[in-house]
């Protein structure tokens, strides 16, 4: 039997939407403020689900704290407080909260066996919710995010 479990973590950064494939007028046009040249900044809150079979012994699908660990060292550490754009994620692709969620999912996917990671959840905003939960039929995400994690 499948269980899930989600947590959620909360993190401070910033960015700018903006890519060297539009002109700059193509760029205010496209992303708005969030074109700001001096970047704007969220507090996004990030929900991890994880399924898998309820171990007999514990009663769980993964032990909260293992999942604690691994969530503040691949990511909490990672991106809290920084500005998006600085990653080398971002080196080639626009930092929106689509490819951040993409990417978090990529991260976190090896390092939560044997729980499978279901999806990832970012709240941008009160209003802007992102998610991703994998590529349906493969074992691994890929996609546009994938280069330099």
């Amino acid at each position: 039997m499948k269980a899930y479990f989600s947590r959620g973590y909360e993190i401070s950064a910033s960015h700018r939407l903006h890519t060297d494939v539009l002109s700059e007028s193509e760029n205010r046009a496209t992303f708005g403020k969030c074109n700001n040249p001096f970047g704007h900044g969220h507090n996004y809150r990030i929900e991890v689900t994880v399924g898998g079979p309820v171990d007999a012994a514990t009663g769980m699908v993964i032990d909260m704290v293992e999942l604690d660990t691994v969530v503040g060292r691949e990511v909490l550490q990672r991106f809290d407080h920084t500005n998006l754009n600085n990653d080398s994620i971002f080196a080639n692709q626009v930092s929106t909260t689509e490819n951040l969620c993409i990417a978090i999912y990529q991260i976190l996917m090896p390092a939560l066996q044997p729980a499978k990671l279901e999806r990832v959840r970012i709240e941008e905003t009160e209003n802007n919710f992102f998610e991703y939960p994998g590529r349906i039929g493969h074992s691994k995400a890929s996609g546009p995010a994938t280069a330099r994690l």
